[in-house]
């Protein structure tokens, strides 16, 4: 397969380029990826989303979710038990977000030894 510049989409110009530009940059910072694919089942609360994503700190993660969250992909649930239960599952729009992320992390895995060759021939040279 091969692109042509006539292929690609053309950035926006001007407020359409920077909000397109910082969507990028949240689906591509690398604990949305988990958070998305993590959700991909249905509602987690927080503490076993935490423990599903290895590495994330709870602050990242706190972090992560009220972006998403004010971005309309995530939904918060409150329930008012005692200890109180926050769950959080994929909006309509996040469940759009799925397929290219699914496809991002399946590349991910079916290359990732192509990849970690790589570096080492680079690194070797």
């Amino acid at each position: 397969m091969t692109l042509s510049n006539t292929d690609l989409p053309t950035p926006g110009e001007g407020d359409d380029c920077q909000v397109v530009r910082e969507i990028l940059d949240l689906v591509g910072d690398k604990w949305t990826l988990y958070i998305i694919a993590t959700l991909r089942n249905g509602p987690v609360r927080f503490n076993e989303l935490r423990r599903q994503i290895d590495g994330i700190s709870q602050r990242m993660l706190t972090i992560n979710l009220r972006g998403l969250e004010r971005d309309g992909l995530v939904k918060r649930t409150l329930f008012p038990t005692i200890p109180p239960r926050v769950d959080y599952e994929l909006t309509e729009v996040g469940r759009t977000l799925l397929a290219p992320v699914m496809a991002l992390v399946t590349w991910a895995n079916s290359n990732k030894e192509n990849i970690q060759g790589a570096r080492v021939r680079f690194d070797a040279s």
